[in-house]
């Protein structure tokens, strides 16, 4: 019997990996997490797991598991932009990761990870290039970093490593997230609570609520995963987005759809008071992504066929399963 362990099986994209596991007829999961926030097991509830380890006891259990795991996807992380504890940052993002890529090649194993697209911090480019690389914050160092020693261990790797570098993704599961939660589910949320969807006004160049991000659904995220996993020959680091920047009008504007049946246009909701504009926070001036949008050339190089589900699309979705909840 092998194994698959999913790292950060109880948080965001980790249950939702989970699921995809499951419907591909998969429940020899090892889930691993940090439970500290105890509610996240909802989001394991309806799946199959045949083991549940705390991350921290991960270390002690993999010499137990030499031989029997099919496959590692790395998801855990502090996700937290504004996190200022640099050694806690650095153990459970990097140093976290280094151990559990080394046991990886060690045993030959496919380890699928998850970068993030705050490795590119303003960007204005967004390919998988060093030149393109200028994190704003912790996290996004974070990520950088391991990404650099991914890079050094790729020619030399006994197996598949995969970094997926995650633009904006948004969807089920992710109510725990709090401040840190898309800005979907922040709309949804108020607009059931105010009445009305609150975004930035103008900054950086753009006029209110056009700000640009690459949003994708996460399980548009969850196919890229399980695509590398069925392709183990392909190694490398990869942009995981739609490859379309959407402004947060737009996005705004789906939710009050999707939540009152309607097809209003951005001039609609404007004019019926269902989105304000308020002022841009002083302390993320010089530290926001008022755009991104993925390059993915290196992925469809790759032969990722997949298409990616549009704003309309995924929020419609996500307001589904929301409502049905």
């Amino acid at each position: 019997m092998n194994y698959y362990i999913v790292t950060g099986a109880a948080g965001f994209i980790g249950s939702r990996l989970v699921r995809g596991l499951n419907r591909r007829g998969v429940s020899e999961i090892i889930a691993v997490d940090n439970l500290a926030h105890g509610d996240k097991f909802r989001n394991l509830a309806d799946c199959e797991i045949a083991d549940y380890v705390d991350q921290a006891q991960l270390g002690a259990r993999l010499e137990a598991l030499e031989g029997a795991v099919e496959a590692v996807f790395h998801q855990g992380a502090c996700s937290d932009t504004l996190e200022t504890d640099g050694r806690y940052m650095m153990e459970n993002n990097y140093a976290y990761s280094r151990r559990l890529l080394d046991w990886c090649q060690d045993e030959e194993l496919p380890l699928v990870y998850a970068s993030s697209a705050a490795v590119y911090g303003r960007g204005p480019q967004y390919r998988e290039e060093r030149a393109c690389e200028r994190p704003l914050n912790l996290y996004g160092y974070s990520k950088f970093l391991f990404d650099q020693v991914v890079r050094s261990r790729l020619p030399q790797a006994s197996a598949q490593i995969v970094g997926l570098r995650y633009f904006n993704v948004y969807g089920p599961n992710e109510w725990h997230k709090g401040r840190m939660a898309s800005v979907a589910l922040h709309a949804y949320q108020q607009l059931h609570g105010e009445g009305k969807v609150k975004l930035f006004a103008g900054a950086d160049g753009y006029r209110d609520g056009e700000q640009r991000r690459d949003f994708i659904y996460v399980d548009d995220a969850v196919a890229v995963n399980l695509w590398f996993l069925e392709r183990r020959g392909v190694s490398g680091i990869f942009n995981c987005g739609t490859g379309r920047a959407q402004t947060f009008n737009r996005l705004a504007v789906a939710v009050i759809n999707a939540v009152h049946g309607t097809q209003s246009t951005l001039h609609d909701v404007v004019a019926k008071g269902l989105i304000e504009y308020v002022p841009f926070p002083p302390e993320l001036v010089g530290k926001y992504q008022s755009f991104t949008e993925a390059d993915l050339s290196r992925l469809r190089e790759a032969g990722y066929p997949g298409e990616f589900m549009s704003v309309e699309q995924g929020v419609t979705a996500y307001v589904k399963e929301l409502q049905a909840k």
